[in-house]
């Protein structure tokens, strides 16, 4: 294992280390950082707005560092803190005396260095503060482990970058040369006058600092603000000449400041140390805008006190976050990581996907799917907080069924594609009404379907397949009636919208089209005759869900009220319609279209929730046997899959191709396999049929499941530039850990209860293996010989959340009530009789307690349930335990609710 963890709250220790192993320092307010065990990394606030030079995973390998503390010991030299210096790389590149090991928490990181041929040791703590500051903070000490005294000549180094990512090769000098230098007593501030955009230059409101003080609030004694005067004609960042003799930084200081790169060389009061004697400094990197007051960041962190009252503070606040679900079970190392993933939602909403050295965007934000999967989790977490959130991020959806696909930084705020190119992800209408129905059976809240929301709208028409030539800014990004009226609509709506769109956006096979894409990004070549079986499922999965929701709640609202337009679509209402007539369908969808564009009427209709119900039935219906007839490929007895794709030649591109040089001929992929499952389209001994084949032909030698089989030479550039990665990487074969997830979660649901935990144990001592290299948590992927890659920023975290906490603990709710359905393995017991799970739940916390009687393989039956030590009436217990939500006042009577369950 790569880490051993040190206290109950995710502490942790790494002693096998490497150069592109990272880490997260971040806050809610956008500080967002991130730190290597040799101080590596960047910082920033935006794509625009980088205080330490960008990364990117390749740049962590050198020594390079811009986070640097420099000693010169008088009589040995030069000696760097952080280990990045020649010599020293070189020393322990080659094992000689040196030793680094990494300890962290939520969310903060030390590294210890120790260096037997100095007699030294430093400790650098780094953190980013959980309040509104954008700054992160160094705690740097250094200790003396000799049996001499050393007399020390302190510096920083931190070099300041001030710009966009994008600058980092393009106009790299040019721009250097806005930058204007100011040093204040307490160290080096960068403010670039302009902000360099050929597209037009802005004043530049920013400005970049390094601060620096002893533990004792002392200030620096000399600064040098200059790159190259420091480094020097000859020297580098991992030996500058400005330090190798100790002498005063005045002599390489110049006249002349403006237009020149920069770096925070802040030189402190030389000292001199005892055998184990130690000194302490504090480093703050940090950006600001150019009104706002330097010295109440000075004074809010300028002691060693006010940065270790500040660092509690961080902690209690990750803590809190990573408290809120609290799973405990006897596998190896699972309560710690468990508080790891818990908080990579989180971290997703901070970072994006573009912020780790790792990054999926280089530009920032979120894509949409993006933004509905990490719901999940928050809803779980904490759903008071979601709510507002769920309903603003319905505006990103379009009136054709399509939605924005670049996500503003504030709620609800949506703005055309990047580089205006047309394109639809064809999974996108999925993912909001799963999000918005786990939402509503947590809270009951049945309202929300009834909130109302505007439609998006920019020149993309069509489901991107036009262009409106007449539309401008002008107009603005939401859509209007014929009289100029922005249309507001119900949530519910906005969701039927998307589903009835793609229900009849079909393929030459009857498949709905895949487009630019579908949840795997990688298959973007398949646009004009592409379809996605995989995705039909989820979309037919869903209108049973919202069936069966619909009659749910008929009796409270009865009808809903909608534009005309969207008439078209129900078209159960006029008659016995013809879906197995392709043309159609696509000529129903073009007579919609035309129906909405440039605007709609105005005009509504209402309709009792009842009759909607059986039009999205009967469209679910038609899905479910149109796939179990014409894309099952049964192997043998035992074995058999669906066929997840067509590629742009109109081929199956999943299935039995004997002429290949495949296992059995068979030609497969886990997500077609993962939504079939899921929506049930197969059950039973065929659900295990399925299960069986993934097992066959995706399990890796390493114990992960396979995105795909290889994809064939049928599925080339024809399919997706998926099939130009390397088999094994990324989209294309590799582990990847969202897939998996959620066929665990598909497996579960079925009520294959061992095949699901195989499934989890696959996924989850990938996690934890030293072949991983990484810090607790899930990573996007893992490559063939087992590295996690992409690590933090995934939606893999919610599912795993979503299908621990609903699945395998099987606490969650129903229409508001308590529903308590566990399908837990003996694995999760280990030697003990119980385990446990911690949760909000209508603004109560629940501690739910699991307890065994008897030896079993799996536990999934209900003998008894205490609330409150309150043995419950057996009237709420059938195959699960389910207190209605109108009950749930009478029996959860307490701030926080202790609950036993018995299995048996």
């Amino acid at each position: 294992m790569n880490f051993n963890f040190t206290d109950d709250m995710a502490s942790f220790e790494c002693t096998r280390v490497s150069r592109d192993l990272y880490f997260p320092l971040c806050n809610e307010t956008g500080m967002m950082s991130s730190i290597t065990p040799y101080l590596h990394g960047d910082s920033k606030t935006s794509n625009k707005s980088f205080i330490l030079p960008p990364v990117t995973i390749e740049d962590l390998h050198n020594t390079r560092s811009p986070r640097n503390f420099w000693f010169y010991i008088k009589g040995k030299g030069l000696w760097s803190a952080t280990g990045n210096s020649l010599p020293q790389a070189l020393r322990e590149l080659e094992g000689k005396s040196i030793e680094r090991k990494v300890k962290a928490g939520l969310l903060w990181h030390l590294v210890e260095y120790t260096d037997k041929a100095f007699g030294l040791k430093s400790e650098i703590l780094s953190f980013v503060p959980s309040d509104n500051n954008y700054v992160e903070i160094m705690y740097v000490k250094v200790k003396n482990i000799g049996n001499e005294k050393l007399d020390f000549i302190p510096t920083s180094a931190i070099q300041l970058y001030g710009r966009s990512a994008e600058n980092i090769r393009d106009h790299r000098h040019v721009i250097s040369l806005v930058n204007r230098v100011k040093e204040i007593d307490e160290g080096v501030i960068l403010k670039p006058l302009i902000i360099f955009d050929e597209r037009g230059h802005t004043p530049n409101t920013l400005e970049y600092y390094v601060l620096g003080f002893e533990d004792n609030g002392d200030k620096p004694v000399e600064k040098l603000p200059l790159l190259h005067s420091f480094i020097g004609k000859n020297g580098t960042l991992e030996w500058p000449e400005a330090l190798l003799k100790g002498e005063s930084l005045s002599k390489f200081k110049q006249e002349r400041t403006d237009g020149q790169e920069v770096i925070g060389a802040l030189r402190f009061k030389d000292f001199t140390l005892s055998p184990q004697e130690e000194k302490a400094f504090i480093i703050l990197i940090g950006i600001k805008e150019e009104n706002e007051d330097i010295f109440s960041i000075i004074n809010k962190y300028n002691s060693k006190e006010k940065v270790l009252t500040s660092l509690e503070e961080n902690k209690k606040f990750w803590q809190k976050r990573a408290n809120l679900i609290e799973f405990k079970s006897e596998l190896p190392l699972f309560d710690g990581v468990m508080k790891w993933i818990n908080i990579q939602p989180v971290l997703r909403k901070i970072y994006g996907c573009s912020f780790l050295p790792h990054h999926d965007y280089g530009k920032g934000g979120r894509g949409w799917r993006d933004l509905w999967q990490d719901c999940l989790s928050l809803i779980l977490q904490n759903p008071d907080d979601v709510r507002d959130i769920l309903i603003n991020n319905f505006a990103g959806v379009r009136i054709d069924g399509s939605n924005a696909t670049i996500i503003g930084k504030n709620k609800g705020e949506f703005i055309a594609d990047r580089n205006n190119i047309p394109r639809i992800w064809m999974d996108h209408g999925t993912w909001p009404f799963l999000t918005t129905k786990l939402y509503i059976d947590q809270t009951g809240d049945t309202k929300i379907l009834f909130e109302k929301q505007s439609y998006f709208r920019d020149g993309i028409i069509c489901r991107a397949t036009r262009k409106d030539v007449n539309w401008t800014d002008k107009y603005g990004l939401n859509h209007k009636d014929k009289n100029g009226k922005i249309y507001f609509s119900t949530i519910l709506e906005h969701i039927l919208v998307q589903h009835l769109s793609s229900f009849f956006n079909v393929g030459e096979h009857n498949i709905m089209k895949l487009e630019g894409a579908d949840w795997n990004d990688g298959i973007d070549k398949a646009k004009d005759r592409g379809e996605s079986v995989a995705f039909t499922a989820l979309y037919g999965y869903n209108l049973k869900q919202m069936a069966e929701l619909l009659r749910e709640i008929s009796e409270e609202y009865k009808e809903i009220e909608m534009f005309e337009e969207i008439f078209i679509l129900l078209d159960t209402l006029n008659g016995k319609p013809d879906y197995d007539n392709i043309s159609y369908k696509n000529n129903l969808l073009e007579k919609y279209f035309e129906s909405i564009y440039p605007e709609i009427s105005g005009k509504t209709r209402k309709l009792s929730l009842l009759e909607l119900a059986k039009d999205l039935e009967a469209k679910a219906n038609w899905i479910y046997e149109h796939l179990k007839k014409n894309e099952w490929v049964k192997v043998d007895n035992e074995t058999a899959f669906f066929n997840g794709y067509y590629n742009n030649d109109g081929k199956r591109v999943d299935g039995i191709f004997k002429d290949e040089d495949l296992k059995d001929g068979v030609r497969m992929c886990l997500t077609g396999q993962v939504f079939t499952l899921m929506g049930g389209i197969v059950k039973d001994k065929e659900a295990k049929s399925v299960y069986n084949a993934a097992k066959k032909y995706l399990k890796e030698s390493h114990g992960g499941y396979k995105l795909n089989t290889p994809l064939g030479k049928d599925n080339q550039l024809n399919f997706g530039r998926l099939y130009a990665f390397a088999y094994g990487e990324k989209e294309n074969g590799a582990t990847f850990s969202h897939m998996v997830v959620m066929f665990m979660n598909a497996l579960y649901k079925q009520g294959l209860i061992e095949e699901g935990f195989e499934v989890f144990n696959s996924i989850y001592n990938l996690c934890i293996g030293e072949n991983a290299d990484i810090y607790p948590g899930i990573p996007e992927y893992f490559t063939p010989e087992g590295k996690g890659m992409y690590h933090y920023l995934t939606g893999s975290a919610s599912w795993f959340i979503l299908t621990l906490l609903t699945e395998i603990y099987g606490v969650k709710g129903k229409l508001g009530g308590l529903v308590i359905e566990p399908k837990l393995s003996r694995e999760f017991f280990g030697n003990k009789d119980s385990i446990s799970i911690g949760l909000n739940f209508s603004n109560k916390r629940l501690e739910v307690v699991f307890v065994i009687e008897k030896e079993k393989n799996f536990y999934n039956s209900i003998k008894d349930v205490y609330i409150n030590d309150f043995k419950m009436p057996e009237q709420f217990i059938n195959e699960y335990f389910y207190l209605p939500f109108e009950k749930l006042n009478c029996y959860l009577t307490k701030e926080k609710n202790n609950i036993k369950v018995i299995l048996v």
